[in-house]
């Protein structure tokens, strides 16, 4: 399998602090992958993230983007190639639906008739009727659908790479869930690497094919889901693992019943 994104020894420490925000990482992401990057506040995990579209450049070692040191590229060029999607989904109010999707297309020169379709393909996979909503406003729109047309904003221009950063965390518990189940069903159509920040476990454990674990900057863990279960690398995992498992029994003892995880962490 091609290797997408390869970190290498990299490095990230900002003004003032007396701690790496990214500390000598290195690791290799798969093109097609799904990975989940999971942390408490300040592990470094959004850092890594804006790293890859150089919002951030790194201190120390090389990021390469499928074999190219992301460096030498010049940085427009580099994010028309990944999509990104944020929690706050920054949607222009002043456009229609339909023009915040076409933002980037117009950009590159698309001709009408190739954006057009493209609005009417992506609106159409995020189960949102083009008819009904290509003329709307996100105003119009609830904070899902809105978090619905940020996803198909960053697919439009058929991106190499998809990175998210907790961009279901001000949604509701069922929206969110929706939302997963959308993103999955995408990531299967599309066939893209996809690099999704979260702090919450039961999310990562459900949507992540490999799951890195970061704390204090470092990588505590790189691997598939059953593995984390099946052999934590350290205490601190072992620890959030456990953390994780105790919340189901306490569900579970509730009567809640539902079915939340693909990989079940209990």
């Amino acid at each position: 399998m091609n290797t997408a994104i390869e970190f290498k020894s990299v490095g990230k420490r900002f003004p003032k602090s007396e701690h790496d925000a990214v500390s000598n990482l290195s690791l290799t992401i798969s093109d097609g992958e799904l990975v989940t990057i999971l942390g408490t506040s300040g592990c470094g995990k959004t850092t890594l993230l804006k790293m890859v579209n150089r919002i951030y450049e790194p201190d120390s070692g090389q990021i390469n983007f499928y074999g190219k040191p992301i460096n030498e590229m010049n940085p427009v060029k580099l994010r028309r190639e990944i999509g990104y999607v944020i929690q706050q989904v920054g949607l222009f109010p002043h456009m229609s639906i339909a023009d915040n999707i076409a933002t980037v297309p117009k950009i590159l020169g698309w001709d009408k008739n190739r954006i057009s379709a493209r609005v009417d393909e992506l609106l159409e996979l995020i189960e949102l009727d083009p008819k009904e909503y290509r003329k709307r406003y996100p105003r119009q729109l609830s904070g899902g659908q809105q978090q619905r047309v940020g996803l198909a904003r960053a697919l439009a221009a058929d991106p190499s790479l998809m990175l998210l950063d907790e961009p279901f965390g001000a949604i509701d518990a069922i929206t969110r869930r929706s939302l997963q189940d959308e993103l999955l069903k995408i990531h299967r159509k599309f066939g893209k690497t996809f690099l999704f920040v979260t702090h919450d476990i039961h999310e990562a454990f459900r949507l992540g094919d490999r799951i890195l674990i970061m704390d204090g900057g470092s990588v505590q863990q790189y691997a598939k889901p059953s593995e984390i279960l099946k052999n934590p690398a350290n205490d601190f995992v072992e620890r959030l693992v456990s953390s994780a498992r105790q919340e189901e029994i306490e569900w579970n003892a509730g009567g809640d019943g539902n079915d939340r995880l693909s990989h079940p962490i209990s």
